[in-house]
């Protein structure tokens, strides 16, 4: 695996590293390095993981210090979706004292913050066994979802909808106005060509979306046991996603009852950081 297959959009990037370093600097920058660290001082820090698990982030950990100081080099040993070890080396920073210890909170943020999305869904994604894909949902921290779903890419997950414009999704609440049926015909009529899931939290509303020719299901909290009867319903004929009561001790029923595609929030708004530090030479 290399980092480019999972690497957010460049502009992305460039945003959220310039919005993260205007917060950590405000208006006087780093105040300590500055008093403590001479000018000229230069050094040498290399990227350590504390604990397992897989990495994510690095082209935004690198642009924190391409922004901060362009004499600054970043190298790294390891590419986002490699598994990592307790204690190895990830990758090594190197130039102005000053740059390297002011970058190093908002490069640490982002790397051990994306690298915990990728752990959490590789967790799932092995717990699976490859009978089911793993999506992420729109649960996202505003302003970070492009970075969050590289990081579940880097896992080995896929990403659902990347925002409102990529796809339907006829939800609960868009049904107070018209039933299954007429929500399909309504989007296919004004948006012919674009994929349109329907969210189902009765087996009798998967019958519906089936009859009404949906591309897809959204089964809402539903048990894997009521998962193998709309895979019976559906008989092959409408692919089914699984959202709701997913958890890493569930993930593989539901992947046993036949599910397509699981999403899970918790892939990017309740996975832990993963413990990655900047050891100094």
């Amino acid at each position: 695996m290399t980092t480019g297959d999972f690497a957010a959009p460049v502009t992305a990037i460039r945003e959220a590293v310039a919005r993260a370093l205007a917060e950590d600097l405000g208006v006087l920058g780093d105040l300590t390095s500055t008093a403590l660290v001479p000018a000229d001082a230069t050094g040498t820090g290399h990227f350590m993981a504390r604990v397992p698990g897989v990495l994510a982030g690095t082209a935004v950990a690198s642009e924190v210090f391409a922004q901060l100081d362009p004499t600054v080099t970043v190298t790294w040993a390891v590419g986002d979706g490699d598994v990592l070890s307790a204690g190895q080396r990830l990758g090594m920073v190197h130039g102005p004292l000053r740059s390297i210890l002011t970058g190093e909170r908002s490069a640490l943020n982002f790397l051990g913050h994306l690298s915990g999305i990728a752990t959490l869904t590789r967790a799932h994604v092995e717990a699976c066994g490859g009978r089911a894909r793993i999506r992420d949902t729109r649960k996202t921290t505003p302003g970070l979802r492009s970075l969050e779903k590289a990081a579940v890419r880097a896992g080995g997950g896929a990403n659902h909808r990347g925002n409102l414009s990529d796809a339907i999704l006829v939800k609960d609440n868009h049904l107070r106005t018209c039933t299954i049926a007429e929500a399909v015909e309504r989007a296919r009529a004004r948006w012919p060509g674009v994929v349109i899931e329907v969210e189902c939290d009765t087996l009798d509303q998967l019958a519906e979306a089936k009859a009404a020719g949906a591309d897809l299901a959204l089964l809402d909290n539903m048990t894997p046991d009521e998962v193998a009867k709309a895979v019976a319903i559906a008989a092959g004929s409408l692919p089914l996603e699984v959202s709701g009561r997913v958890t890493l001790d569930t993930v593989a029923a539901y992947a046993a009852a036949g599910a397509d595609l699981i999403s899970i929030g918790a892939l990017t708004h309740s996975a832990p950081v993963l413990d990655i530090a900047l050891d100094l030479e």
